[in-house]
């Protein structure tokens, strides 16, 4: 995700400072090359040798003849970013203010002068963060192209974003904005078909690649919304469906002026009449199931002109047989391309994929993240 960029890590003087060393890791982890600045209220908290052994480099302290702030991030400096993480109030206000007292706001000016992203993860009491002054700050500094990872409000405090939502805000800044105005939908997971109000009838999708596909496309600059039988994300607008017939309802909706439809979920192929009480156990049973309307079948005859891709998971094991499938669904739904794979991947990190379109079959190995990238990449083919 964060392959071949260079991050200036700005810390300063939050107690989330503490979260620099896993933050700073996972940054590497994702690709990312770091160097750290540190502020003096920073310093107090954490020390600079914590931060350059989780970076791997010498951190700034202090500006020099050097010129370590142009040297970082100027116009021919080593960054291809600026994260702040943590922002406290007083750094947010004196970025805005272009108050140049620590390395870390130096650094800030430096790059809005010279149109390096800046990412600031701010991290404070919550009165702090409602203060008027601060939210003009935030406004302000906005206003000016930096993106802003919202905090978690928890036992009164406006805490740090998670790892996750301050790496995928990094990986937007760098990205090329190949989906930028692009309103997409994505489908992800499995659906449920309830039998009573207690069991339900499933299957063992684990939404894992549909996330990807939809934190990629948001990434690369698209509006996203996620449908899916899960919780909200940082990343989409979430829709929370449990059924095929809610998750249906749910993209007729949502495709509402979109321009693509990703349905990578495992929607139910059969429902049933659920009975109104539990269902005793201990007999035998017998459940009169019924399909459901194929999802991408049902979008394609209410948005002709909409760009589908669609998912295709086999048992068989056999290429020939994945790909003679995907393209038959494809020719049936007019989709753009499918995405083919063997069963036995669902819930695995790493996975083998078919990309097929009518003309061409490409291989993909690795993990589920780096397919969503795939995805997203060829779905920017698709609209240009």
């Amino acid at each position: 995700m964060l392959e071949g960029v260079n991050v200036a890590l700005g810390v300063s003087g939050s107690i989330a400072a503490v979260k620099v060393v896993e933050l700073a890791h996972e940054l590497r982890r994702r690709g990312a090359a770091v160097r750290g600045v540190m502020t003096d209220g920073a310093r107090g908290i954490v020390h600079p040798w914590a931060v350059e052994f989780a970076t791997g480099t010498p951190v700034v302290t202090e500006l020099t003849g050097r010129v370590e702030h142009v040297e970082l991030c100027g116009r021919d400096g080593w960054a291809d970013v600026l994260l702040v993480a943590p922002a406290t109030a007083n750094t947010v206000g004196k970025i805005a203010a272009a108050v140049d007292d620590t390395p870390v706001t130096t650094c800030a000016t430096t790059a809005l002068g010279a149109d390096v992203p800046v990412v600031v993860a701010p991290a404070m009491h919550e009165p702090m963060y409602d203060h008027p002054g601060v939210l003009d700050a935030i406004e302000r500094v906005e206003s000016w192209g930096v993106a802003f990872v919202p905090p978690r409000i928890e036992e009164g405090k406006a805490k740090i974003a998670t790892e996750e939502a301050i790496v995928t805000a990094v990986a937007r800044a760098t990205a090329e904005r190949t989906l930028a105005g692009k309103r997409v939908v994505v489908t992800a997971g499995a659906t449920s078909e309830r039998i009573d109000p207690v069991r339900v009838l499933t299957n063992r999708a684990s939404g894992m690649t549909g996330r990807a596909v939809a934190r990629a496309c948001h990434v690369r600059g698209a509006d996203v919304t996620l449908v899916h039988d899960g919780p909200d994300v940082h990343y989409a607008e979430t829709m929370r469906v449990e059924s095929a017939a809610g998750m249906l309802a749910a993209c007729e909706e949502a495709c509402e002026g979109a321009d693509a439809l990703v349905s990578a979920a495992a929607v139910s192929d059969f429902t049933v009449d659920p009975a109104a009480e539990k269902i005793r156990s201990g007999e035998p049973l017998t459940l009169d199931l019924e399909p459901t309307p194929k999802l991408i079948d049902e979008m394609r005859g209410a948005y002709p002109d909409l760009v589908v891709v669609g998912f295709k998971a086999e048992t068989s094991g056999d290429d020939d047989a994945m790909v003679s499938e995907a393209r038959r669904i494809m020719d049936r739904a007019g989709l753009a391309f499918v995405v083919a794979n063997d069963a036995s991947v669902m819930g695995k990190a790493e996975t083998r994929a078919l990309v097929v379109r009518a003309d061409a079959v490409d291989e993909f190995g690795g993990d589920k993240d780096a397919l969503g990238d795939r995805v997203a990449a060829e779905l920017s083919r698709e609209l240009g």
